[in-house]
This record gives C-alpha cells, structure tokens and sequence, in this order.
C-alpha cells in the first residue's frame, strides 16, 4: 500500500485525531496544488520578504505582541536552530533547561556551545514538573559567563513555568531568554489560558502553530520581543536552516491561521474551553482512571493527562483499547499515563467520544497497586566531555546492558517527545539503564543517534580523561 493510500485510508476509518496536529483535520481544506507556486512576481520571498509575505509576518506579531514575527515552514525545529546560532559564538556557555527539545542540543553541538543544565522536579509518573525562577537564579550566580538561556514552556504534557519571573532574572544578568512554547502556540488568546511567553517577557519564542492550532503540519512562528536581539542576524541564520524554495502551500496554511485568529479569537477559545471544563466535570466519576493537573507554576487544560496508576493495565493498553474499540487515537502513552491532545478544533461529538469510552473502560478496572514504571531520573549523568567532543571521537558499539561506566558518543531519549535521557559525552549509570530497560518494558520507544537502541549504544573508545569535567 502506498503512503497516499494509507493516509486516505485512516482519513475515512472513523478515528478522532486526540493528537497533532491541531486543525484536527476539521479544518476547511484549500491546500490543493492549484495554490502552490514560488517566488514569481508578486508573492514575495520568504527570506527578503517586503510585501505580502511581510505584511504577514507583521499581522503574525501584531496579534501575537512582539516586535518582530518570522514564519517557519521547517516547524520550531529550524527556529530553534536558527535562533541559538545567532545569538551564540562558538565556545559560549549556556543555560538550558534539561528537558529542552533534541534541536536545542542539536545547535548546542552545532555551534560547539558548552551546556549547564537545569534538571527540572520529576512526579512519580515521570513528568518534569515547572523549572523554579530560583533554580535560574543560583545556575546563573554559579556559573559565570553564561550568554544565553534555553527554557521549554509548556512542555509537551503541558507545565508551564514562570517565565515572566524567569526573564526578570535572566534580565537582570543582561541575557537573552529563549523559550520553546512549541506546545503553546495557542496561548495568551484567552482569559481562560495562560499567558504566552511573548507577553512574559522572553526575548525569543518559537510556536509551532501545528501543534495545537488550525494550521499544516511544520508551520511555524518565531517571535523577537527586547532589545538584545539582532532580527538581522535571526533573518540570516534561518536562511541557513530553512529551505530556499519555502512551500507556499504551507505559508499560506500560517495565513490563514492567522487571519482566523485575528477575527474569530474570542468566540474559538471561549468555545474551547467550555467544551473542555465540561468534559473535567463529566470524568469527576471516574474511579480507578485519574485526570491529572500536574503540580506545576500552571498547566495547560488543553493536555489531557490520563493516569492509569495502580490499575490492572497500562498505559499503553489503555492507548490500543482506545484506539481498537473506541476508535480514538491518542498522542502518546508512556509508563502510567497518556495524553490527548485538545485544540479548538475538537468537536463536542470527540470530547463525548472520549468521555464515553474512559468512562466504561473505568468500570472494567480494578485497583492494582502494581509496580511503578521508573522513568524518573534523580540526577544528570556525570559530563566526561562536552558534546561535540565526543562525537568527534572514534567510536564503538557495545551492549547498552553492558556499558556502565562508558562514555556515550550519541544521544538517548525516549520518543516522543524526544528529550535526551543519555548526551555524548556523558557517562553511562545504571541508573540511565534500568530507566531503558523499563521504559521499553511498558512499550515506550526508546532511541538514539545511531539507530540501534535500545539493544546498542555508541561509546567513546580511546584515551579519554575520565576525571575532566
């Protein structure tokens, strides 16, 4: 079967999307080839845009508050990318927070940049709670030199930190802030939701449009608020990291999204979160499944955290049970919990869908104060060597079971979302192995660089001196 007739296929199956991307697929379809052109006379380029494309990217900040607005067809990835390289030389110290997104250590190696890490607070589910103003506040205070800092808000199960608290701080040391709000594109539009990092203060921010708004897939926005930030050098490094031919298909799609926003925005969040507040007071029954609000600074409603802790099946059968007999997919579903995703584009048929189906499969349940999944890691891996160190190493590969005390020369993470468990250049814990070895067990992927996770990791072989820091 081809990929066309296999997306066709799942297209007519029944199944409600509770995953990405936002537009949910009910969204009213004018992406035909009919539309997709090029940089031909009067529609402007994308990476020396002064007309309609300019004039999009301007409505794109106005209603989103910043200074300057740049549209991304290569999705928050290649802002990321982009937004670090401008803003770093080689050589630089910088504060991210641990669980940031794989592209931040992707510009780290890039860049040849020298992280310190913030490990933010893990619940017993494994979830990263709210990276805390203070734990900034001492990384910066202890580590002198520091050019920049790296924050993900929300992250991809919703928590939110204080980010307005966060850049006063950072501020303080005259430092840029950038913060991933990937996952929080629809923010700030609404009473009822929190406020985006634009408003807070952060000095650039991505938003993946896709996720959790009505827009295609890769589309994306990168936001300048302040004064620290060159757009100039910006507008460069994303010509280096987005492609030369941008799809006007796609760019349209931001457009659009745009546009529905500016005009429809009260009315579309005031609707979502009617239907969500209602679908909270139906799952109060609930028995043995629990919908959790992280304990977090605040967390997005719109990520339905499901917890099927001290019950008789996991996470993952949860996922399948609703997936096979209830025709409901969800984003994802790792160790005890899985998550739905919500945007403005779910109906009221879906959230009653979803409601029905958690609500009988409840009945089924019995408690079962079974084994917990151990995802949780209590302290970072000892850095041996700085990233791009390692990998410009010779390397080998050897049983991951076996390898305790070696040097990793690729990244390990669990996917989605993608956060790195394991760094180059960092040592390998028992620790980091039983976590493997039970993430795999409850069904979750876990993978890395070279592809042969969770069975082998590539290591650093040769002469290395264990004791540098």
């Amino acid at each position: 079967m081809s990929l066309t007739d296999a997306l066709m296929l799942y297209r007519d199956s029944g199944i409600y999307p509770f995953h990405m991307p936002g537009h949910k697929r009910n969204f009213y379809n004018f992406l035909d080839y009919g539309i997709d052109v090029t940089e031909i006379d009067g529609f402007d380029n994308l990476h020396y845009a002064n007309g309609i494309l300019a004039n999009g990217m301007k409505k794109a900040a106005e209603l989103y508050g910043s200074k300057h607005t740049f549209y991304l067809i290569n999705g928050s990835t290649c802002g990321i990318l982009a937004g670090i390289s401008a803003c770093t030389k080689k050589g630089d110290k910088i504060l991210i927070a641990r669980n940031c997104h794989k592209s931040v250590y992707d510009a780290i190696k890039l860049n040849e940049l020298n992280p310190v890490y913030i490990l933010p607070p893990t619940d017993e589910l494994g979830i990263n709670g709210s990276i805390f103003p203070d734990a900034v506040k001492n990384a910066l205070d202890e580590n002198p030199g520091i050019k920049f800092v790296v924050i993900t808000s929300p992250t991809y199960e919703g928590v939110i930190s204080d980010i307005t608290s966060i850049a006063k701080i950072v501020h303080g040391h005259s430092i840029p802030l950038f913060v991933d709000e990937a996952h929080g594109a629809h923010l700030g539009f609404s009473d009822s939701f929190s406020k985006n990092s634009v408003q807070c203060g952060a000095d650039i921010v991505v938003h993946s449009l896709h996720k959790t708004l009505p827009s295609p897939t890769q589309t994306a926005l990168l936001h300048i608020n302040g004064n620290l930030i060159d757009p100039n050098e910006v507008q460069r490094q994303l010509s280096v990291f987005e492609t030369s031919s941008p799809s006007y298909l796609l760019m349209a799609g931001i457009d659009s999204c745009i546009d529905l926003l500016t005009r429809q925005k009260n009315k579309l969040f005031s609707d979502y979160f009617n239907r969500l507040d209602s679908f909270y007071r139906r799952m109060k029954v609930l028995k043995n499944i629990r919908l959790l609000k992280i304990d977090a600074f605040t967390f997005d409603k719109g990520k339905i955290i499901i917890s099927v802790k001290n019950t008789n099946i996991t996470s993952t059968e949860l996922k399948n049970i609703l997936l096979n007999k209830y025709l409901l997919q969800l984003e994802m579903a790792m160790g005890d919990f899985a998550l739905a995703m919500t945007s403005i584009c779910d109906t009221d048929e879906g959230f009653e869908r979803l409601g029905d189906a958690l609500l009988e499969i409840d009945s089924t349940l019995i408690s079962n104060m079974k084994e917990q999944c151990n995802t949780t890691i209590s302290e970072l891996p000892e850095k041996i060597l700085i990233s791009h160190e390692a990998e410009s190493c010779s390397g080998n590969f050897m049983l991951f079971s076996e390898s305790i005390g070696r040097i990793a020369r690729e990244y390990v993470f669990a996917y989605p979302p993608g956060i790195p468990m394991l760094v180059p250049g960092e040592k390998i814990s028992k620790q980091i192995i039983d976590s493997v070895i039970e993430l795999t067990s409850k069904g979750v992927s876990v993978k890395s660089t070279y592809g042969s996770m969770p069975n082998e990791i590539n290591i650093v072989i040769g002469n290395v001196n264990l004791d540098k820091q």
